[in-house]
């Protein structure tokens, strides 16, 4: 189908016969010069008015194509629909003293093993909006909800071990995603159940002024689903055998999942926790208001094209002339 994108250029047409009609005609002033053998030069060439018919309408044609490129004249494919999940993922991850552990595959410690996991996981929400949560002692905003998956991957990639303090606050993480939340609910009056917190940690709440559990009360309360993951190395029997995270809190991790309608999962390893957001992913595939594209292909460089050739004899015409 063809689609004009600016039609008002079009306003443009009646241009040069204005000009025309408003110029001034030349005249003489000052003194005079008088030349007896300008009859000699002849006057057929110099003092003929206007211009010839064939290059009137040379010029008018040029005119016409140049305002027919202004316009942008498109030619609209059909219309095709646009995958998206409108998912709004918010991602609370501990960067408290004891994800510098190294207790992962490859002598890694837990947080580079994070960074590399849910950095892929980000990378793969095309169409969700995502944010970014850091804490320890404390929490912080490191990039709120947005599209853009390539800056908040980044803030992922920038965290660093203790840079929110050694200990680890968990019911104050929930708490200031809630704040946050209803902060944009107040301003925007999105919908806080379409949100979700995947909250991941190591170890146990030791720090902050909100309980875990009242957090997730609250949570609950908003309609805020929470998805709890618990990373760290599994303890191996035997003499020779590592004891694993000993430090990890699960049973406050499954309440939390369990009060505001969530799961909690157990990464003990790279590849269990790439399985593990998987499962998250199936498990909110929450669909948003279905969108359409329509391919377009700009047609203005053809009548563009057209104004450059004819202006080539239109300045070979005129050339010759005043010579």
């Amino acid at each position: 189908m063809m689609h004009i994108a600016w039609p008002w250029m079009a306003l443009l047409l009646p241009l040069p016969w204005l000009l025309h009609r408003l110029r001034r005609a030349a005249s003489a002033g000052g003194a005079a010069i008088y030349l007896p053998f300008v009859c000699a030069l002849g006057t057929t060439q110099v003092g003929r008015a206007g211009s010839s018919l064939a290059l009137r309408v040379l010029f008018v044609l040029i005119w016409l194509l140049l305002i027919a490129a202004a316009m942008r004249p498109q030619w609209l494919g059909d219309p095709l629909p646009v995958p998206t999940t409108g998912r709004r993922l918010l991602l609370a991850i501990d960067v408290s003293g004891s994800m510098q552990t190294r207790d992962m595959a490859g002598n890694a410690t837990r947080l580079d093993v994070v960074q590399a996991v849910a950095g892929k996981f980000i990378d793969g929400r095309g169409g969700d909006q995502v944010g970014l949560i850091v804490f320890g002692t404390q929490p912080y905003l490191q990039a709120p909800l947005s599209p853009d998956l390539a800056t908040v991957h980044r803030f992922l990639d920038d965290a660093v071990i203790g840079i929110a303090g050694r200990e680890t606050a968990i019911g104050d993480a929930i708490g200031l995603a809630l704040k946050r939340l209803r902060g944009e609910t107040a301003a925007a009056g999105r919908d806080t159940s379409r949100t979700v917190l995947i909250l991941l940690t190591d170890g146990q709440s030791n720090a902050g002024a909100m309980p875990p559990l009242e957090a997730a009360k609250l949570a609950a309360s908003s309609g805020l689903k929470i998805y709890t993951i618990g990373i760290g190395a599994v303890g191996e029997g035997g003499f020779f055998g590592s004891p694993g995270n000993l430090d990890l809190d699960e049973q406050t991790l499954q309440s939390i999942a369990q009060i505001t309608g969530g799961r909690y999962f157990r990464a003990a390893d790279a590849n269990a926790l790439q399985q593990v957001y998987g499962e998250i992913d199936k498990l909110e595939p929450t669909a948003g208001h279905q969108q359409w594209w329509r391919p377009s292909d700009e047609w203005f460089a053809w009548p563009l094209a057209a104004a450059l050739v004819l202006s080539v004899p239109a300045l070979l015409t005129g050339a010759r002339r005043w010579t």
